[in-house]
């Protein structure tokens, strides 16, 4: 199960400080952090701002009160592992007051239970530095025990003897994973002491910015996901990240527990091209350059952890991962990135023919236009440059050219397009319909605002589909969502992201405040929010849906409908959906590469359902040792049907050391950190087949009638 509290923000820079932490100082010279007068003139700023403009309208009272103190406690302590009942039962005094606080600009309570969550955790964190050679050579791997992995729902420690076992069992499970990943057990006690003076040193150099950033964002969290407060620091990297002029390894980065977790890959950007970094991987370590030492960053605050990753184009940076699936320490694998800034360019829509052949031998041609981002050369749109580069007008490009080659058909592929520029997707939609709204936006004031191509034109008429995943969120929805509702074209793939919200960011006397003031609604007047956009015809997902997408952060706002838009239909394609559905599953039925894809799902899935991880080194060796061998039955099943020779062994630089490979890409064959290479993509080909399937329903005796 995943901690939905630290994935409810996009932005690296939003991610804050939790589990702020790491390197060793006496607990006795920890002095208690207090607001400063900046801090209440920010919080006054953001009670104001929230109340006026937030799309949400909270009420400041005592509900909200209660609400606030869960989730501070839940974001500084979210696995229950250093905070006693004691402590939980002393805070229940401001379980109604919090409220009155922030209305006079008072912070005292947010501080008093900050500075007591930091004590306990410098007192853990010593106890556990100072008897660390003696718990380990105490250790008996043998006994048949195990450890929940997710505490998040269960109870807070009574006392200091059962926070002891639970902190017993943590140290366990981190040696067994070292153990098991090859270390011996100098090294073991060397790793870990450092990680904990590290996380000690850390914490006792916090200062009041950081609390006040840690109460602000617990407070701002209430009202919907995405609205946060950034401190001057957050605000200057936040600007830097939004004008994507940060070189580094193009990935979003927040804190979940003690580790550096990753939100998703700027498309394009070095990771995504490299192809072995994937979303909800968990960084652990840091080198510089191909050879230098490897920096253990477990239990690091964010900001620097995202400042060792930075770095001049052209470097190279080694990252300690531990795959998304993975449970303990031994699942981890090394990848290697070369640092550079993501270029329009590289973000850039581009097209490609794919030629296949059906079940009866027949050749086909469809042309594919992959479009990672929603995007507009604002620059050089303001200077008046004519051949200013956008989505819209590479697509209409690219769309030319493909069907000049003989494409029968066109797959607009969406996938992992996190969004971008609204007028885009809506331009994009105009290049599909002759006219019409493509999306609507209900303000805070429910204005209802509906934009859209109002002018009749030339447009694409035939065959189209839209191939979307997990990470399709925002724009991707709206242009998916709108070819959809009026029966353009067909959408494939597995649910969207769901983020139908947009956001404004707003000074404050001190910082920055990130706010949610609008929502997405569809034609149909369906919201994108929460649920985001059901394919017609639906793939295996291979994104975990309780880790990714905006129904699992906490306080998301709700999906709803508002009145249905004005709008026609082009085909009656849901006529057709029965059919496509057949013919789609009797041929992934005897696909090779459907199969193999189904039995890793399948796999992963039994994994992700788990909730204890035995401490039993045979146990658990076995376990891993029986994944391999399952991947390398699965793997052989799926080249024997291909006419392929199978293998004797796994070749390791092709899955992760959980034995699972997460996509049919192969990562880089060498540890120069070159641009993945791509083995033939079964869902784009599979995708590919449904559009010539459905081919006869985009005739025009197939023509919808109208509403």
């Amino acid at each position: 199960m995943v901690n939905k509290r630290f994935t409810r923000s996009y932005c690296v820079v939003v991610a804050l400080f939790l589990q702020l932490s790491a390197a060793w100082v006496s607990a006795e010279a920890i002095k208690p952090l207090a607001p400063e007068s900046s801090h209440a003139t920010a919080i006054r700023d953001m009670v104001k701002q929230l109340d006026t403009r937030h799309y949400v309208k909270l009420a400041l009272n005592d509900d909200l009160s209660a609400h606030l103190l869960d989730s501070f406690l839940d974001d500084l302590d979210p696995n229950r592992q250093f905070l006693l009942q004691s402590d939980i039962n002393e805070f229940q005094k401001y379980r109604t007051s919090l409220d009155n606080e922030l209305k006079k600009a008072q912070l005292d309570a947010g501080f008093a239970i900050f500075n007591r969550y930091r004590q306990r955790m410098i007192d853990r964190l010593q106890s556990a530095l100072d008897t660390l050679p003696e718990t380990i050579k105490a250790m008996d791997f043998e006994v048949d025990e195990d450890i929940q992995l997710d505490r998040a729902k269960e109870a807070w420690p009574k006392d200091s003897a059962a926070a002891d076992e639970i902190w017993r069992k943590q140290i366990k499970n981190r040696v067994l994973g070292l153990q098991l990943a090859g270390k011996d057990q100098a090294g073991i006690i060397d790793l870990l002491s450092k990680r904990f003076k590290n996380q000690i040193k850390r914490m006792s150099q916090l200062e009041s910015e950081d609390a006040f950033q840690l109460y602000a964002n617990a407070f701002a969290s209430l009202y919907d996901p995405h609205t946060d407060y950034f401190s001057p620091r957050l605000s200057e990297n936040f600007q830097i990240n939004m004008s994507l002029k940060l070189e580094g390894i193009g990935a979003v980065l927040q804190m979940e527990d003690d580790y550096t977790k990753v939100v998703r890959l700027v498309p394009a950007g070095p990771a995504d091209k490299q192809g072995q970094l994937q979303p909800a991987d968990k960084i652990i370590g840091v080198a510089q350059g191909k050879s230098g030492e490897m920096q253990d960053v477990i239990g690091w605050r964010l900001d620097d952890v995202v400042d060792l990753i930075r770095g001049a184009a052209g470097s190279f940076v080694r990252l300690d991962v531990i795959p998304a699936i993975a449970q303990s320490e031994e699942a981890r694998r090394e990848i290697i990135i070369e640092r550079n800034e993501v270029k329009l360019e590289d973000q850039s829509a581009k097209g490609e023919l794919i030629e296949f052949k059906d079940s009866h031998g027949v050749t086909h041609h469809v042309g594919v236009i992959d479009v990672p981002t929603f995007y507009l050369d604002f620059e050089a749109y303001r200077l008046g440059d004519t051949e200013f580069r956008s989505t819209t007008r590479d697509v209409h490009r690219i769309l030319g050219e493909l069907l000049s080659q003989g494409a029968e058909g066109i797959v607009i592929d969406l996938r992992d397009n996190g969004g971008g520029s609204l007028a885009e997707a809506n331009g994009m939609v105009g290049l599909f319909i002759e006219s019409g709204p493509t999306v609507q936006i209900r303000q805070s004031n429910s204005r209802v605002i509906r934009e859209g191509k109002r002018r009749s034109s030339a447009y694409y008429s035939g065959p189209l589909a839209v191939l979307i995943n997990r990470m399709s969120a925002s724009a991707s929805e709206i242009f998916a969502g709108a070819i959809q509702d009026y029966q353009r074209g067909i959408v494939i793939g597995t649910q969207s992201f769901g983020k139908g919200t947009v956001q404004s960011v707003n000074p404050l006397s001190h910082g920055q405040l990130k706010l949610t003031e609008s929502k997405f609604y569809r034609v149909s007047g369906d919201s994108t929010q929460n649920r985001g956009v059901i394919p017609d015809i639906a793939f295996p997902p291979l994104y975990d849906q309780d880790k990714i997408g905006e129904s699992i952060l906490d306080n998301a706002l709700s999906w709803d409908r508002i009145e249905r838009a004005n709008h026609r239909y082009y085909f009656d394609l849901k006529a057709g959906l029965q059919t496509l559905q057949r013919k789609h599953d009797k041929r992934i039925a005897k696909d090779p590469d459907f199969l193999f894809l189904q039995e890793q799902i399948a796999v992963i899935e039994k994994m992700r359902s788990k909730t204890h991880l035995s401490l039993n080194i045979d146990k658990r060796r076995s376990e891993r040792d029986e994944q391999k061998a399952l991947q390398l039955a699965m793997e052989n099943r799926r080249r024997v049907a291909k006419g392929e020779e199978p293998l004797k062994a796994l070749e390791e630089d092709k899955i992760d050391d959980e034995g699972i490979a997460l996509n049919g890409e192969t990562p880089a064959d060498d540890a120069d950190g070159k641009d993945k290479k791509k083995e033939p993509d079964p869902l784009l080909i599979e995708a590919s087949h449904i559009l010539v399937d459905a081919i006869p329903y985009f005739l025009p005796e197939r023509l919808a009638k109208q509403p």
